[in-house]
């Protein structure tokens, strides 16, 4: 891996890492404060839906905020505090001050007796209680007694908070990022996602682009919820999308199918992961999961998959404290900010062709397009010309094209813009000249190189100079 991709990788990791630390939960001032780091870099559009909207079947609740929290025993010691880790607190606990022997305190305390040494991540946004999580080994020290309890936080009306940025391109049809944004210190799940859903985000602003893109950092589920609500009438315009989360552990890429199973971003995807790495996972659609049920449900079955390293509940640190910054690396960040960048790449590119001179082979050589001498094997770019000429009767897209001959994309793709500039070529179905995002010859033919070649290529954007954010209340 090259220094730049090195640095890449270590900008995620520092941006990862000062995002951890936050109390996050669906409401309050954890949100309000990790998108505020996030607006620091990226032009957010933000959004308040109030307590008690009616969001189809939910309703958004009460807005919660926490100050501090403890269990004291009976000597006064806190034997369990939320200011030495934030999981320690019930996420959206109400306000309580009481004092309670032990029998009855064990009953609102959480553990993992499998991992002693672990908190777990324990939430109740729809119910009012209070609870406490702690380590296991430290629940079997608690000794009879008296134990003061001591909750002092807040369930308000207020509001839930989500934002987007907005990059608009060429055409009104939009590629939808979504990353959640409510958990508190989980470093995997999901501070990995936040931060490569902002760093794509600033990368595809650095260019001109085909789509507009739409990239929305929300609570999980009623947050996703509250964003279709709001953006009924303009569904019909995404054409493709992914749910962003748990990129930064080590365990192999895992893209999970739209419903539909069979749209493109299913293929590109597939396409893409298994380029990066050969150990790439496919799995079908299920609803259960993250955000993509909400985006799939069958009153709106978007063309939405997810894109994950490990799964949800599928990695032993999940939803505990050892799924902190020690989980997520620099390399697998890098990695996983690279096949977003690659999928966008790919969606842009991706069309269909329809070759103008049909009835054999045009001559190439007269166009500057073949090799001066005659009498040897074609090298792989006149091979992938021939491809796209033979193929490209307006039915089989590039990635098409490049999966039935076992060429890279890159190089399918690169051909066929220089075919298209010496009129063989026409896009299928468009009007205007194809002028995508903005993938310059010299990075295609560093992603159409063997992968150890193309990885010492640098491949990143300065960020856009941002001087502006717009909030709505």
């Amino acid at each position: 891996m090259s220094a730049a991709a090195v640095t890449a990788g270590a900008e995620l990791q520092a941006f990862a890492a000062e995002l951890y630390p936050i109390c996050r939960s669906i409401t309050g001032a954890g949100v309000r404060k990790t998108l505020q780091l996030i607006n620091r870099r990226i032009e957010l559009d933000w959004h308040e839906v109030p307590s008690g909207t009616k969001v189809f079947d939910w309703e958004v609740p009460l807005e919660w905020n926490i100050k501090d929290a403890w269990v004291s025993d009976p000597d006064g010691r806190r034997v369990v505090d939320f200011n030495a880790h934030n999981l320690h607190i019930l996420n959206y606990s109400e306000p309580v001050n009481t004092v309670l022997p032990l029998g009855e305190l064990k009953a609102r305390l959480y553990s993992i007796p499998a991992h002693e040494d672990w908190i777990p991540y324990r939430t109740s946004y729809y119910r009012r209680q209070w609870g406490f999580c702690m380590r296991h080994r430290e629940l079997l020290k608690l000794r009879q007694g008296k134990y003061q309890v001591v909750v002092d936080s807040s369930l308000a009306p207020g509001s839930l908070t989500y934002a987007e940025c907005v990059l608009p391109g060429r055409a009104r049809e939009e590629v939808l990022f979504f990353t959640h944004i409510c958990h508190p210190s989980l470093a995997n799940d999901n501070t990995s996602g936040m931060a490569i859903a902002t760093a794509l985000a600033a990368w595809i602003a650095g260019a001109p682009r085909r789509y507009s893109y739409r990239l929305v950092f929300a609570p999980g589920t009623i947050g996703s919820l509250c964003w279709l609500q709001r953006n009924q009438r303009r569904l019909g315009r995404v054409r493709h999308g992914l749910v962003l989360g748990l990129l930064g552990d080590p365990a192999p890429f895992t893209y999970k199918r739209s419903r539909r199973g069979d749209c493109e971003i299913d293929r590109v995807a597939e396409y893409v992961t298994r380029d990066i790495d050969p150990q790439a996972r496919v799995i079908p659609f299920e609803p259960y999961g993250y955000d993509e049920r909400q985006f799939c449900s069958p009153g709106f079955n978007l063309p939405i998959g997810r894109l994950t390293r490990s799964v949800n509940d599928g990695y032993a640190e999940y939803h505990s404290s050892a799924d902190n910054l020690t989980l997520v690396s620099a390399s697998q960040l890098e990695q996983s900010f690279e096949a977003c960048k690659q999928l966008v790449e790919v969606l842009e590119s991706n069309r269909r062709y329809i070759n103008l001179s049909p009835k054999g082979e045009p001559r190439l050589g007269k166009r500057g397009l073949y090799g001066a001498v005659g009498g040897r094997s074609p090298a792989d770019r006149e091979r992938a010309m021939l491809w796209v000429l033979n193929q490209s009767d307006g039915s089989a897209s590039l990635l098409d094209i490049a999966q039935r001959s076992g060429m890279g994309f890159p190089a399918i793709s690169l051909v066929a813009d220089e075919l298209e500039k010496a009129a063989l070529l026409r896009v299928a179905d468009e009007t205007e000249p194809t002028r995508t995002f903005a993938i310059s010859a010299s990075r295609k033919r560093a992603l159409s190189q063997p992968r150890n070649e193309a990885q010492s290529r640098s491949t990143r954007r300065k960020r856009p100079d941002l001087r502006s954010t717009r909030r709505r209340k």
